[in-house]
């Protein structure tokens, strides 16, 4: 097996981050004054990862059954394993299977290569990154990204992390395929989501030359060019970045009135930047909490206090004894056993199971109405006002 996945060392300009530094050079600067941190959705995501290259080692002939069972004992000791996590890393390496049978009946001799480091830094300095899977036929290369996630729907036109991994599989490969197009994926697995971006080859060359190089090489020598914007979400210095706080603050100066004495157009404005400003507040809260809380930082005008606290049994077990002894019931002093939640229901079953047994007895009540952008694909409601108009 490659090199453990926790453990691959990241660049300094990561294609991960890409988003960021080529809006905000000056975010690599600032960045670099933070330690590294990880989260147990980044552990869930390389577990996720690892054991999906197990399973496609063996579904494209790399390893024997033997081998694969043997591993995948190991893999179910994981924290992180469930039988969801192995539904949803089978039909992503069905899918990628699929796009590998695509290529081998155009090109019998396709090649296809498992977790590939992929080298783009004659674009952005010291620039690598890991590519899931590299799929190259006759002058078409695939690179394929598995993201476990399920938070945010990624696409993969004009994602410059995909971008990027196909750069340096192009830069890797392309004299001894003559690559003519590149094609880059993302697979979700946990949202059903498969996105492709298809560029020549010129035009993604084109594009790292215009746009990446030179961002790149300005960030990398400390830029002092600072943008604020949605790409500021996973930043490490999101929280005390003076430029995102002056473009938050803007939106505090709106003078705001009585809600009917805002036109359409002002409150437009305020629900555009609104989200912004929420995510803005509430990294400036954590950040203090924790400054204050675990390294004595003193903020004039606030301190740390204990929050409201819910009263516990110190212990359930002596509780119970005692009531049944004083002469209470079983159905007194207990309630009865609930079901688990449907999320937690289907990580038990696998959502193949959970599916079969379980799927004509769940239903999806409409949500309930809420603000979104234009460019929501979700399509509008029609108002009360013009349903009343309707039914007239």
């Amino acid at each position: 097996m490659s090199q453990n996945h926790a453990e691959r060392a990241h660049a300094k300009l990561s294609a991960s981050g890409s988003s960021r530094w080529l809006a905000c050079p000056g975010s690599v600067k600032l960045e670099s004054q933070y330690p590294d941190v990880t989260t147990s959705f980044a552990e869930e995501g390389t577990a996720a990862h690892e054991l999906s290259e197990l399973m496609l080692q063996y579904k494209i002939g790399e390893i024997t059954k033997r081998q694969y069972s043997g591993r995948l004992k190991k893999h179910k000791k994981g924290e992180y394993f469930s039988q969801e996590m192995l539904d949803h890393c089978e039909n992503y390496t069905d899918l990628v299977v699929e796009r590998v049978n695509e290529a081998k009946a155009k090109t019998k001799d396709a090649l296809v290569l498992l977790e590939q480091r992929l080298d783009f830094s004659q674009w952005v300095p010291e620039g690598f990154g890991t590519g899931d899977v590299l799929v190259i036929a006759d002058g078409v290369m695939e690179v394929i990204d598995l993201k476990y996630g399920k938070g945010v729907l990624v696409s993969a036109e004009n994602n410059s992390q995909m971008r990027l991994y196909g750069l340096g599989a192009y830069n890797e490969y392309d004299l001894l395929y003559d690559i003519e197009t590149v094609r880059m994926t993302i697979i979700q697995p946990r949202l059903d989501n498969v996105s492709t971006e298809e560029l020549a080859a010129d035009e993604l060359l084109k594009w790292a030359e215009e746009v990446v190089k030179p961002t790149a090489e300005e960030a990398a020598q400390g830029s002092e060019t600072f943008e604020a914007g949605s790409h500021c979400r996973f930043c490490k210095a999101r929280a005390e970045c003076r430029v995102r706080a002056e473009a938050n603050l803007e939106l505090a100066k709106h003078e705001f009135k009585e809600p009917e004495l805002l036109s359409p157009v002002e409150i437009a404005d305020v629900l555009a930047k609104a989200d912004e400003l929420k995510s803005w507040v509430s990294d400036i809260e954590g950040h203090a909490l924790d400054q204050a809380y675990k390294h004595g930082v003193s903020y004039p005008g606030w301190k740390v206090v204990e929050g409201r606290s819910n009263r516990i049994y110190a212990d359930k077990e002596a509780v119970q004894d005692l009531l049944i002894l004083e002469g209470y019931s079983e159905d007194e002093i207990h309630k009865p056993t609930e079901i688990k939640g449907i999320t937690d229901m289907q990580k038990a079953l696998g959502k193949k199971q959970f599916d079969t047994l379980l799927k004509d007895f769940i239903i999806k009540p409409p949500g309930k109405p809420k603000l979104a952008p234009e460019s929501d694909k979700r399509p509008a409601l029609s108002s009360a006002a013009s349903a009343a108009e309707d039914f007239k």
